[in-house]
């Protein structure tokens, strides 16, 4: 795959079915009425035929090519009224800023349309199994969501993200698309949008084949809260691993930066900042495996770890991605009981105190944060599972430990060691705008990834428990 060959996803992504108002039709529901309906009454504001046009030149959206477009479910709840407005705007923006209405008729009529559409309605350019579902993981929604955020996407069409609707609300709403739209239409329509709505302030993003992928399934998965994600770890080639492969994988591409006995003495290593991680002092079985496979199969920089370390899928493949992480939990078992630690007197910190670092200053405008969420025990308590449980890519405690004391079974492979937070001495001078930059952003020069997928609200959460261990 040419995954540098650059193809156009459009940024206004979704043009549905209009917001004009016609009279309540109480026909019946075969194919003819239904053709009926769709002629004397749609057709007047959305065009059925015809080459592609302007937004600013239409009423209404089309219905050419509805078929491929549209989830049966969905388009029948939205003809019959079921669904929640597109627009936070009117379709026609630049005639109207209040959405209005679109017409509703009983269910059966609904059925009915929603048949006839997608029987007479197809696009021709949508290609069937254009993009596998069924093989789209959590990872490639992510990445899927960078893009989405970083092309600009975000600024005229609104996502869920967590409890909060974001995004500009220019365009159709996109928070719930994975129950709206077919992915094969996503994925044309991203691929070439003035072959739909020339002229029509549509943005035209620069991505390569896999970026178009990635988030055209984003989009895909949108308000989908059951979507079946692709776990590749369950795939065929974990089933049929071979530990001399593996090793032999370690030797011709690990070994370089990582030592040949995993001790992050490799010939690269020199050279690198942060320094390679000491696979000897991790236990990798107690890795969770879908932040392994990632590292490797994506790269440090997809899970918010430093950007030197390559993606070697697309090199060695699943099955030596497969038989490198076999031998991985073969070989290295863990370091013995972290030699920073050193306890201070009863109730005092664990870990060394204060540590020394050279970690990068906040800007300005973080600087003068403060956490703002009220103190409480529910807060606390958020953070907590959090810090120990949910927090992706990784839960905190794998490097900072389950006490927050910095020795947590991935500490050991880190330099320098990760924060020791029982250290009052440490964390009264850190304050809450430090603390959240470089939770968001990673440290340079340290193990310290970045969580920039956690909303605010988590990252405050967090903070407001990592104060409560140094009390």
């Amino acid at each position: 795959m040419d995954g540098r060959r650059t193809v156009m996803i459009g940024c206004a992504l979704v043009f549905v079915l209009g917001m004009v108002s016609f009279p309540r039709l109480l026909l019946g529901s075969d194919q003819g009425r239904a053709k009926e309906m769709v002629q004397n009454n749609c057709a007047g504001c959305h065009r059925l035929e015809g080459a592609p046009l302007s937004r600013l030149e239409k009423k209404a959206p089309d219905l050419i090519g509805a078929g491929s477009k549209f989830k049966h479910e969905w388009l029948v709840g939205w003809l019959a009224g079921k669904e929640q407005p597109l627009y936070a705007k009117s379709y026609r923006w630049d005639q109207g800023q209040t959405p209005q209405p679109h017409p509703a008729v009983s269910q059966a009529d609904a059925e009915s349309i929603a048949k006839y559409l997608e029987t007479d309605f197809t696009d021709p350019k949508v290609k069937s199994g254009a993009i596998d579902m069924t093989t789209f993981s959590k990872q490639e929604a992510a990445f899927g969501e960078k893009i989405f955020k970083e092309h600009a996407c975000i600024g005229c069409h609104q996502v869920r993200e967590g409890d909060n609707i974001i995004g500009g609300p220019q365009s159709t709403s996109l928070a719930e698309a994975g129950r709206r739209l077919k992915a094969d239409w996503i994925h044309r329509f991203n691929s070439n949008p003035p072959d739909y709505v020339p002229h029509s302030g549509e943005f035209v993003g620069d991505v390569s084949e896999l970026g178009l992928r990635y988030v055209t399934g984003y989009i895909a998965t949108r308000g989908w809260d059951d979507f079946p994600y692709y776990e590749p770890w369950k795939s065929e080639p974990f089933g049929q691993t071979s530990l001399d492969r593996g090793q032999v994988v370690y030797k011709e591409y690990c070994a370089q930066c990582h030592g040949a006995t995993g001790k992050g003495d490799g010939p690269a290593a020199s050279g690198l900042n942060p320094k390679p991680a000491i696979h000897a002092n991790i236990p990798f079985e107690k890795l969770p495996t879908d932040y392994l496979y990632n590292v490797i199969y994506y790269g440090g920089r997809a899970v918010g770890k430093s950007p030197t370390m390559p993606y070697w899928g697309l090199t060695i493949g699943q099955q030596g991605v497969a038989d490198v992480m076999a031998y991985l939990k073969a070989t290295f078992k863990g370091a013995p009981e972290s030699a920073q630690a050193s306890p201070g007197d009863s109730g005092g910190p664990t870990g060394v105190c204060p540590q020394p670092r050279k970690t990068a200053k906040a800007p300005q405008e973080f600087l003068t944060k403060t956490n703002p969420l009220p103190s409480s025990d529910a807060a606390i308590q958020a953070g907590k599972t959090l810090f120990l449980q949910t927090a992706q890519p990784v839960a905190c405690a794998m490097c900072h430990g389950d006490k927050g004391n910095g020795q947590g079974f991935m500490g050991a492979a880190l330099v320098p060691p990760p924060r020791n937070f029982t250290c009052g001495k440490m964390m009264k001078d850190i304050s809450d705008g430090q603390l959240f930059w470089i939770i968001k952003n990673g440290s340079p020069g340290t193990g310290m990834m970045s969580f920039a997928g956690l909303p605010d609200e988590q990252v405050w959460q967090l903070i407001a428990y990592v104060r409560s261990l140094s009390k």
